[in-house]
């Protein structure tokens, strides 16, 4: 516990976030003590991990700290008439829950950020072998669990992107409210399971005042606002890290999407992004001693420079 107090109290201290997202918090009194300390004085949280014991938690919860005052804090609720459009059971809700915090950011105003952590890619569900079951036998039943556990898994995490971009897309309508999401989406947003999160525009419509319009509910990847804005940068600077490590292999899961108002091209421009950070050395040359209770994933950070 207290290495990874410490590694997080040194990330907070040498990267000087305004605005952080957090993943699988399991104790939220101390995790909101610690960044109290490091000069986060305001904090949002909407569910409470599961206590099996005094001690031992599981099903862990999203948070957000902010340098800014936080005026409204909500969970995401799951509209349950779009679920049953979508074919889901009734009884169907985000893995975890979806923070919403709104944060008044200095010449932006109030700003909707949430946090999320996407249903991972873990099969939803795992099989019970009979013992007198055949090897091969043994090898069918795990291979068909294995496949049609993944995509339940997918499911969930596909609809509760689409579920949470159209209470987005609802309040931003309603409000106003600039919006940043930010999280652990398990998933490669070009996958067209998340594809939707960043749909660029109306679909066989021809009408500019309308393609104009949808812009205004539009999510950017911030890396690729970063890249528009970095024209001079070598491709190799350009190349972007990947955020998750898996054997040999290697992927971009963790994401922030910014709205209309990070994106030099849109005419309700405030801020663009000047650069984008992938903190990855506790992933890539970890120092046991300093990154042995750190996090299995790279920190994305971005920073927003004021439009002149």
């Amino acid at each position: 516990m207290a290495k990874k107090q410490r590694w997080i109290t040194t990330y907070l201290t040498e990267h000087q976030p305004d605005i952080i997202g957090f993943q699988e918090v399991f104790s939220i009194e101390s995790l909101q003590s610690l960044v109290a300390d490091s000069g986060y004085q305001h904090f949002a949280v909407v569910d409470q991990p599961t206590v099996i014991d005094d001690f031992i938690y599981r099903d862990p919860v999203v948070a957000l700290a902010s340098k800014f005052p936080i005026v409204d804090v909500a969970s995401v609720p799951v509209d349950k008439d779009l679920v049953i459009q979508l074919g889901l059971s009734a009884e169907f809700d985000f893995s975890r829950q979806v923070v919403r915090a709104t944060v008044d950011i200095p010449h932006l105003g109030l700003c909707d950020c949430y946090v999320v952590h996407f249903k991972s890619k873990r099969a939803a569900w795992q099989v019970e072998l009979d013992p007198l079951t055949s090897l091969e036998g043994k090898v069918i039943e795990q291979f068909k669990a294995q496949v049609a556990g993944g995509w339940a898994s997918s499911i969930q995490r596909g609809s509760e992107a689409t579920l949470l971009m159209m209470h987005m897309v609802e309040r931003r309508a309603k409000t106003g409210n600039a919006m940043i999401l930010m999280g652990d989406f398990n998933n490669p947003l070009q996958d067209g399971i998340l594809a939707h999160l960043t749909t660029p525009n109306l679909l066989f419509n021809n009408d500019q005042q309308q393609q104009q319009l949808m812009q205004f509910y539009t999510l950017r990847d911030a890396w690729t606002l970063y890249e528009t804005n970095q024209a001079v940068l070598s491709e190799e600077q350009l190349k972007r890290a990947a955020t998750h490590y898996f054997g040999q292999s290697s992927s971009v899961l963790d994401y922030i999407l910014l709205s209309s108002e990070f994106d030099t091209k849109a005419q309700s421009n405030f801020y663009e992004v000047s650069d984008y950070i992938n903190t990855d050395k506790h992933l890539i040359n970890p120092i046991f001693d300093i990154d042995g209770e750190s996090t299995d994933h790279a920190v994305v950070s971005i920073c927003l420079r004021l439009r002149a």
